[in-house]
């Protein structure tokens, strides 16, 4: 690492959760661990006369959401303790803090930790009523195979499984911006060990929600992060990846929150069996209008 005035030293984090980040000013020294799953935030300090800036780069499509804590001996932060930070898409040299010296006679010294997610987790959708469309083509039938809150993955969860066979079509369900593709991987298991071989796309909504569809066949997506999909529109194709008994589709739209979980919501659908939007329920078939 380097000191002196309008020196910059980079750290580019690719991480989902928590990065802790340890320096010394004065004798700069970092130290960082990394996560499996990525989230391209790039932080770096720069040094201008006796003050320390703290700066963020969110290289993704999608906000990022951050939340900054530190301890300190004779230095001050601009940022509170356990602030959260909401960095937008695209965003670059965002400021997470200034830090200076309170008696700068004496050494100092300056450890913050940084946790993150994708989104933003001030999106609140209490009354969540956008009407789906069915995530296949027109006037094709699927069975719900595993529903809400089932038993074999999706405790707590408010997703959906349905019997799309590999290589059929996967639409999207909502138009968005793809944020995340994933489709590199070709192993899958019934346990939840495989679940870092899931193959998935995932896309933001203007109000905020995530919408992930997961499984996907290896190189199963014609989309890219960056382009903004519509409703309907053929974004990837059903296969059997990750973790998986078998071919299907995995459905769900949530929230993340700053401690790494989700808040998942339930999505209800137009379909050809009702006249009114409804909740998909497991065992039951559906058809696309």
């Amino acid at each position: 690492s380097r000191t002196g005035n309008c020196k910059i030293d980079f750290i580019t984090l690719k991480l989902r959760k928590m990065r802790k980040i340890f320096f010394i000013l004065l004798a700069v020294i970092y130290t960082t661990s990394f996560a499996q799953d990525s989230i391209n935030l790039k932080i770096y300090r720069e040094n201008i006369g006796k003050s320390y800036y703290l700066y963020a780069d969110n290289e993704e499509f999608a906000p990022v959401s951050l939340e900054y804590s530190f301890t300190s001996e004779n230095m001050s932060s601009s940022l509170a303790d356990k602030s959260l930070l909401v960095i937008p898409a695209g965003k670059k040299k965002h400021q997470i803090t200034e830090l200076k010296a309170v008696d700068p006679n004496m050494g100092t010294k300056f450890n913050y930790d940084v946790y993150f997610v994708l989104g933003d987790v001030n999106t609140t959708a209490v009354k969540h009523d956008f009407v789906y469309s069915l995530p296949f083509d027109k006037n094709k039938k699927h069975i719900i195979y595993q529903g809400y809150n089932g038993l074999f993955s999706h405790h707590k969860a408010f997703s959906l499984d349905f019997s799309l066979k590999d290589g059929d079509k996967v639409n999207a369900a909502r138009g968005g911006k793809v944020v995340s593709v994933i489709t590199g991987n070709s192993k899958n298991c019934q346990t939840k060990e495989c679940a870092k071989y899931n193959n998935r796309i995932v896309i933001l909504h203007d109000d905020g929600t995530l919408a992930e569809y997961v499984h996907l066949r290896y190189s199963g997506s014609v989309v890219k992060p960056g382009e903004d999909v519509a409703t309907g529109q053929l974004i990837g194709y059903s296969g059997n990846t990750g973790w998986s008994k078998g071919p299907h589709l995995h459905f769900s739209v949530y929230i993340n929150n700053i401690d790494g979980t989700r808040t998942y919501l339930k999505t209800k659908f137009k379909v050809a069996e009702s006249k009114t939007p409804v909740y998909l329920s497991e065992k039951h078939s559906y058809t696309n209008l």
